[in-house]
């Protein structure tokens, strides 16, 4: 869902980035911000992706501050922490005795959030049977309690946040699609840090100030080369990699004019380098089949070789001396030395010319992926893996060959 454009002013965007701790200038973040606000006063369900690390807490925060629900409980739930067992009983509660160790009733979050809000982070993480469960809830308001009958109803503003690939994870059977579109009503996309450079020396300001303030000890300063060098660097763990980097120079450098060889020691090695050319976030998100395609291009030629070396075998295999003798007999001719009026001898049968092998890629692809479903006895996953390809990819060579 798009929403128009929401002009909020340099004071309120300050405010708003005080109040929740939120550093940084880049108009990516600031849009976010502004989404947030304007998201907040609908009950609209919000899906918030980024990689590991951008600061996706901050926002469920805003949402539910500035909406009809601020005076409600606030609940903050991370998925992939809650063990698969145990996760139903956390989301929805239990009876006493639906389970072994179910003493006594318990609650579980859309109870004791209704009228609030719910952040579940890392959802992607949840079971499929917890799934259903979230989708039904979502939809009706109504739940069941692990070992009841009874349905219960909840009013609860459910906020997500994944640092999946979420279409990606449909696709593969892993998430449900048709909770993804329930829970991606609006989709708020946090930057990665590398998509904010401008951002990157003020937090390693402030987070030098924090430790160095913490650990009693003199403030750093960072060189223009230093600062060029943070700026260049790909930050896979983004804003909590650049806090892990500022508190170890804190504490290890006596020196704190940071140079930027000084910093170098603290860089992993693929992003201890100036001018690193960055990726494309675009084409990160972007499933790329190539190698997939690669490899099963290589075991359709490998496999080629190997009918062409049969091929060789079945034409030129043959011996001479294997091939069996046929006995003639036959009256000798007049100057021919015979034996009882008969002569003898052994003739061999020539190898008639075998016709070549034809096989096309096409065959080949064919019999590869009929051997590994009958291996798999049909099942359209493990012959994916067998074969090196995804099973979207199997599919279609599926429909393609009329298997």
């Amino acid at each position: 869902m798009t929403f128009c454009q929401v002009f909020m002013t340099q004071q309120e965007l300050l405010a708003i980035k005080q109040r929740f701790g939120i550093i940084g200038q880049s108009p990516l973040l600031n849009r976010d911000i502004e989404i947030a606000v304007q998201v907040a006063r609908t009950d609209l369900s919000v899906l918030i992706t980024g990689e590991s690390g951008v600061g996706k807490e901050h926002f469920p925060k805003i949402i539910h501050a500035y909406s009809a629900r601020k005076h409600g409980a606030y609940f903050a739930v991370n998925c992939g922490a809650i063990p698969e067992g145990t996760i139903d009983s956390e989301l929805f509660g239990h009876e006493k005795g639906a389970f072994t160790d179910a003493k006594a009733e318990h609650k579980g979050y859309f109870e004791i959030a209704d009228g609030g809000t719910l952040f579940l982070d890392e959802v992607g993480e949840l079971p499929l049977q917890t799934q259903v469960r979230l989708l039904r809830v979502l939809e009706t308001g109504e739940f069941l309690r692990m070992g009841s009958s009874t349905v219960r109803k909840t009013n609860v503003r459910v906020v997500a946040a994944t640092n999946l690939n979420m279409r990606q994870a449909t696709e593969d059977g892993r998430f449900r699609e048709d909770l993804f579109y329930r829970l991606n009503t609006v989709e708020i996309r946090v930057p990665a840090l590398r998509e904010r450079k401008e951002d990157i020396p003020l937090l390693f300001r402030k987070f030098a100030v924090d430790f160095c303030s913490r650990y009693q000890m003199p403030p750093l300063s960072l060189s223009d080369d230093a600062t060029r060098l943070l700026q260049n660097c790909y930050w896979r763990g983004n804003i909590r990699q650049l806090k892990n980097l500022a508190e170890q120079i804190a504490v290890i450098e006596m020196d704190h004019q940071i140079s930027a060889d000084t910093l170098r020691k603290y860089l992993p090695k693929e992003e201890n380098q100036q001018g690193i050319v960055l990726r494309n976030p675009a084409q990160e998100q972007t499933k790329d089949y190539s190698h997939e395609i690669g490899i099963l291009y290589n075991m359709v030629m490998q496999n080629k070789k190997d009918l062409e070396s049969l091929k060789e075998l079945l034409l030129n295999g043959r011996r001479k001396e294997e091939i069996p003798a046929r006995t003639v007999i036959r009256q000798p001719e007049d100057d021919e030395p015979w034996e009882n009026g008969e002569i003898i001898e052994d003739e061999r049968q020539e190898e008639q010319p075998q016709s070549p092998v034809s096989v096309s890629l096409e065959d080949t692809n064919r019999e590869l992926i009929k051997e590994a479903l009958e291996r798999s006895g049909g099942n359209r996953k493990v012959a994916a893996a067998q074969l090196g390809i995804s099973e979207r990819t199997l599919y279609r060579k599926i429909k393609e060959y009329g298997l």
